[in-house]
């Protein structure tokens, strides 16, 4: 079995979609971060068969709206003195903002190039996501 050290501070992001870690990875912008990441992909999991595990060594800044949004059913762990003193479970943001661009070219967004991108949840079940100003749906397949 492969063995990743303990972090002293920072976060580790569980539960993520076997597979999916490097979309999380380049959505966080952790390629810019100068701090140390681990990627763990295909881990072991009881609930899920297998998973991916960021582990990230240090404080970042962690768009909670955006995990959620790409993953609802991911975990975040925040360490100190390496030790888990929060757990939060993400789940599917009303709103999100400048994530996706709308797919519709007679929209606003289109025309005025500094007007934020905005979706609205819609339909949770299937994870329907809709354009705020023209109602253009966003699939999000998570």
């Amino acid at each position: 079995m492969l063995n990743i050290s303990g972090i002293e501070a920072g976060y580790v992001i569980d539960h993520i979609k076997a597979g999916s870690c490097m979309r999380i990875y380049k959505a966080l912008n952790l390629d810019k971060f100068g701090g140390e990441v681990a990627i763990i992909k295909n881990a072991r999991s009881r609930k899920h068969g297998k998973k991916d595990i960021i582990k990230i060594e240090g404080l970042v800044e962690l768009d909670l709206n955006l995990l959620g949004f790409l993953d609802d059913q991911i975990t975040v762990n925040v360490i100190q003195r390496e030790r888990i003193i929060e757990k939060k479970a993400l789940s599917l943001p009303d709103e999100v903002t400048d994530v996706a661009v709308c797919k519709n070219p007679r929209c606003i967004t289109s025309a005025e190039p500094g007007l934020h991108q905005v979706f609205v949840l819609t339909d949770r079940e299937k994870r329907v996501y809709r354009c705020k100003y023209c109602e253009e749906k966003l699939q999000n397949d998570g």
